[in-house]
């Protein structure tokens, strides 16, 4: 699964994927553990195999904020972190007992110092990361609370059965409240 993953950006070839061999590990995470938590430094990055996650940070006022979910077939990290090697300011938890295919980030820089085709994947990987956060604040700055609920449940139905109404709305930077109704107009 995690190779195919890989393979289906069209960018590593047989040699690049071999480069990888013998360099990943396995994690397992149980429900309501972290990969990592506010004040550690990143060190890997990892491949949901099976799971989800939730990104949260502490409001000034020690009120959690959701801004981040992981699903299945997807890659975690907390990536400011891990690029500059600092305390991470983000927490992720499991939602759920959850299977990683990690790599540490020492490893990845070595990869992408042999293939160029390494470099090229971690940076379209970079960049989409980047164009999915950017939407993400147009969405919770330009957009009404019900056209955010609205693209969720376009874009991530999923996340509807996955998390709770706490996270969800916290995620959508409403009240539980303003969830309730929101939901109670979309249902009708």
């Amino acid at each position: 699964m995690f190779q195919e993953h890989l393979q289906s950006f069209g960018i590593l070839t047989e040699e690049d994927l071999a480069l990888l061999e013998g360099r990943t590990y396995e994690r397992f995470i149980p429900r309501n553990d972290f990969f990592i938590k506010e004040g550690e430094v990143a060190r890997e990055v990892a491949f949901v195999k099976s799971g989800e996650f939730r990104s949260f940070y502490y409001a000034s006022n020690g009120e959690e904020v959701t801004y981040c979910f992981r699903l299945a077939k997807t890659f975690v990290s907390a990536y400011s972190s891990l690029i500059q090697q600092t305390a991470s300011l983000e927490s992720i938890q499991a939602l759920s007992d959850s299977e990683l295919i990690c790599i540490s980030g020492d490893c990845l820089m070595e990869l992408e110092e042999k293939s160029k085709n390494w470099l090229r994947l971690t940076k379209l990987m970079a960049d989409q990361e980047y164009m999915h956060l950017e939407k993400r604040v147009f969405l919770l700055q330009k957009e009404s609370a019900e056209k955010r609920y609205a693209d969720l449940l376009k874009n991530q139905p999923e996340l509807l059965q996955r998390v709770s109404l706490e996270q969800l709305s916290s995620y959508l930077g409403i009240s539980q409240r303003h969830l309730s109704r929101i939901r109670g107009t979309v249902s009708n």
